[in-house]
């Protein structure tokens, strides 16, 4: 029987409503959607959408490892782009930062009304714990 656990980092921006960073399933952790606030702050890292899909990324990296997963281990990926205009800029940052994996998540990218805070990029993923 697999028990459900909450992660929490202090690496990472704090949740900003009724949910956790992520939850650990069996053997996979699904991680909330993570956006661009710098972790000792709460605030949004200054910057365009470079800067910002930059900083949900780290944050994104730091839930995962707290989680005892890695960016490699990453399995399906959620992109939400206030403006899909913004998409060419952020795939290159997303290609860079899962450059050094093994393989390429799966991935749906979507533009969205309106994002938490009015930011202009979101990422949750959903990721192994025990995958090689």
């Amino acid at each position: 029987m697999s028990t459900i656990t909450s992660v929490s980092t202090p690496n990472a921006p704090s949740a900003i409503g009724p949910y956790s960073q992520a939850i650990k399933a069996g053997e996979f952790v699904f991680v909330s959607g993570c956006i661009p606030l710098v972790p000792s702050t709460m605030q949004i890292v200054e910057g365009g959408i470079e800067e910002q899909t930059t900083q949900a990324l780290t944050n994104l990296k730091a839930v995962l490892e707290a989680s005892s997963s890695s960016v490699g281990k990453v399995v399906k990926t959620t992109v939400f782009l206030k403006n899909m205009e913004h998409f060419v800029t952020v795939n290159k940052i997303y290609e860079e930062f899962f450059s050094g994996s093994e393989h390429k998540p799966a991935r749906s990218a979507v533009e969205v009304a309106r994002l938490p805070k009015d930011v202009l990029f979101e990422i949750e993923c959903i990721a192994g714990l025990s995958l090689r």
